[in-house]
């Protein structure tokens, strides 16, 4: 059972946003690029450690529409195809408290990879 429950999940399509709060008080505003770089799905994460699949041209993505999956999950479509994520409360729980951490580690396996990110279109 998740220890963190969301209270209101809100797309903001044209920012790209997706805005969650949560039971405990927490808000987040999760970017499209980021919630798609960081998908759960096998796509992104490989099916084991070191399999892990560096996401890029993702800076213009949005979500077209939110699934919800039971009651611990929702899975985004992305429009680029992308739909196969089912993100868990604790998911974006963790994504939302440790966003910083983890878009200085994307931006930094981006230029690792030699690959220059273009501002988002707007």
């Amino acid at each position: 059972m998740s220890k963190h429950t969301p209270t209101e999940i809100k797309l903001h399509q044209k920012s790209h946003v997706l805005e969650v709060a949560f039971d405990d008080g927490q808000r987040f505003n999760l970017s499209c690029e980021y919630l798609r770089v960081y998908s759960p799905s096998a796509e992104v994460r490989g099916h084991g450690p070191g399999q892990e699949v560096l996401q890029l041209g993702k800076e213009d993505v949005n979500i077209e529409r939110i699934e919800p999956v039971g009651t611990y999950a929702i899975k985004p479509v992305f429009d680029d195809g992308h739909d196969t994520g089912i993100y868990s409360w604790e998911t974006l729980y963790d994504l939302g408290t440790n966003q910083a951490s983890y878009w200085q580690e994307y931006l930094q396996r981006l230029q690792t990879a030699g690959y220059s990110r273009k501002e988002k279109a707007n």
